[in-house]
């Protein structure tokens, strides 16, 4: 059973934008699990098409049976090739990936699969607003962290508030005793 995810997306960047930041795209914070690239093989076609084939190490948790078939460093990761049509006279790009290892064994779902896809364009998108001198979007790790210390900051200044209210209302009880006494 051969299981497939077809994803097409349009950027809003120029072309030589997108084809710099294909070959640019990790490291990136989106996409921590890719751990290494090469490059295999490039090559230009008489009608000036760039090929190339790439070859990804990603980190990928097998389902916990598969895990103990496998070693631990053989069960965490998980090989992709990469092959790309590059057509600079239309202006597209075309890339196919699979799985390289454990593919006769087992299959992973479709939904990972998806999820990666999605991580693999934020990364895209946040490369090519690094390249265009834009601030690259936040991801919803740094989100969490700033909104924790503004929470941080806001809790020890409400803290503050609430000693300094709490010292006045003291002082001023003081002030009303000593005036019956």
């Amino acid at each position: 059973m051969v299981k497939y995810f077809l994803g097409q997306s349009v950027l809003r960047s120029s072309w030589d934008q997108v084809f710099a930041a294909f070959w640019q795209r990790y490291p990136n914070p989106y996409s921590k699990h890719v751990l290494t690239e090469d490059i295999l093989h490039r090559e230009v076609t008489p009608d000036q098409k760039l090929l190339s084939r790439r070859l990804l190490t990603k980190t990928n948790r097998m389902p916990r049976w598969a895990e103990r078939l496998f070693p631990a460093n053989v069960a965490h990761s998980v090989y992709i090739l990469e092959d790309s049509i590059v057509d600079p006279q239309n202006q597209t790009m075309t890339t196919f990936t699979w799985n390289i290892n454990h593919a006769r064994l087992m299959e992973f779902g479709l939904a990972r699969f998806k999820s990666n896809v999605t991580k693999t364009m934020k990364g895209f998108e946040y490369i090519l607003a690094k390249l265009q001198g834009e601030s690259p979007s936040k991801t919803l790790v740094e989100t969490a962290k700033e909104a924790k210390e503004k929470a941080k900051e806001t809790a020890l200044a409400a803290t503050e508030k609430a000693k300094d209210l709490a010292n006045k209302a003291a002082t001023k009880q003081q002030q009303q005793q000593q005036q019956f006494v």
